[in-house]
């Protein structure tokens, strides 16, 4: 049986995005294993493991809660995704899809948080 988060369109995008920060630093210099790329690889992954643990809770207000923790998480990941691409870290191409993933996540996210 599909847990509930699952179910939910904004969870399957912010996952992709999880996913797409893990390919798109798997490249990185391995000198910024403990820099950049872990905490692009963090913020990224915060993402959908708040929507899952907001889901898990009792009660919109602790959904909120978490929802809002996902909101600044994916914050936490746009600067850090344009300096990577500045530095020649992340190919433009690379850069452009997962940022679009980062700004559809954001916008999915932002309207189930004003929803509750």
């Amino acid at each position: 049986m599909e847990k509930g988060y699952k179910k939910l369109e904004v969870w399957k995008k912010a996952d992709a995005l999880a996913k797409a920060v893990y390919a798109a630093t798997a490249s990185f210099p391995k000198d910024e294993a403990f820099g950049v790329t872990s905490q692009l690889r963090r913020a990224g992954l915060s993402v959908p493991v708040n929507i899952v643990e907001g889901s898990g809770r009792q009660g919109k207000k602790e959904l909120k809660q978490f929802l809002n923790i996902a909101l600044g998480s994916l914050a936490e990941t746009e600067y850090p995704l344009e300096f990577c691409r500045d530095v020649g870290y992340l190919q433009e191409e690379v850069f452009t899809d997962v940022e679009l993933l980062r700004a559809e996540t954001g916008r999915m996210l932002w309207g189930l948080y004003k929803s509750l």
